[in-house]
Order: C-alpha cells, then structure tokens, then sequence
C-alpha cells in the first residue's frame, strides 16, 4: 500500500468536491480548479474525508496511486487557502516593477524584462526588490517562480540574481582566496 495514497485528505469548511468520469473538480472561497486523474484510481467521498484507492495491485495502478493522491490534496489545499512563493532579488540595481499584468525587470541586461503573469497568478511587490506569487493551483505558482528564477539564477560568488527566500546559495571564495 502507498503510504501517502493511503492518507485522508481532510475536505475543509467552505470547500465543496466532485469526482466523475476521471475529472476530479474542487471548488472554495479562492477559486476552482479541475484535475484529470490518472487512469486505474479513484476518489470516494466519506463524510468529510476524501479516500483515494486504486483498482488493483499492478505495478502502474500502485505508481499511480501516491500520485493521485497528492493531486487530490493539492487542489483541496489551494481552494481553501491557496499557494505562495517568494522569490528575492539581489544585486545593484536589479528591481521589479508590476505595470498591469506585466512584471518588468531590471536585472543588468542591456534591457529590461517584461513578464506577462499567466492567468490564475497574482504578484505582490513588498519592495522592488521583493516578489510574492500567489494562487490556487500549485504547479502553476511552482512553474511561474522557476521561470522568473530563470531569467537571471544566483552566482555563487557575490550572490547576486533571484532566488526563492528560503534558498540558500552555497557561497564559494574567489579566486584569489585558493592560495
């Protein structure tokens, strides 16, 4: 049995769920969302709970159930309070900037980035140099952060790019430290 297939998932106050035909759809106080489930797995609703089984003990069906759980609990989560990921920005003189559904970054390029958000993503600015994404659907806010991440990665060596606020670079010595 999957250990995390075989979990619960709590439906919270507010959160209304239906599975039918493979499509399991979920709707809250932040949004709605539809998930496709994989194939040889399915959803019961028991007073309250949500219980994810699968059809039978074949290699495929058991990959599919964890799987299919966490889909299932990621989309309760996300209706009912929603996903966040903060990304900072180091260097002089990069910043963001929101104008519209645009992001527009200065990152030391010889010009700036604009970033159209996807729909469904929300981004607050602390500070220029401090970014919020938020959403219901996680592999979205997930997806949205790396790409934003992509455009200029921190270095090891002064630190300098965009990273999420709670990763940490490995920093390394410069070159004239290796004596």
């Amino acid at each position: 049995m999957s250990r995390i297939g075989k979990l619960p998932v709590k439906i919270p106050n507010g959160v209304t769920v239906e599975y039918s035909d493979g499509k399991f759809s979920a709707k809250g106080p932040k949004g709605e969302l539809t998930q496709t489930m994989p194939p040889l797995v399915s959803v019961e609703n028991n007073e309250g709970q949500l219980l994810v089984s699968r059809a039978n003990d074949g290699r495929e069906a058991r990959a599919m159930h964890g799987l299919a759980r966490s889909l299932v609990f990621n989309s309760v989560e996300g209706v009912s309070t929603g996903f966040t990921k903060s990304l900072d920005i180091i260097g002089v003189g990069y910043r963001c900037q929101a104008k519209g559904e645009y992001l527009i970054f200065s990152l030391g390029y010889s010009h700036p980035i604009y970033y159209e958000l996807p729909s469904g993503i929300e981004a607050k600015l602390a500070s220029p140099t401090q970014l919020a994404l938020s959403g219901v659907d996680k592999q979205l806010v997930g997806k949205t952060a790396a790409e934003i991440r992509s455009f200029r990665p921190p270095e090891p060596y002064k630190g300098k790019g965009i990273k999420y606020s709670d990763e940490v670079i490995r920093r390394k010595e410069g070159k004239s430290g290796a004596r």
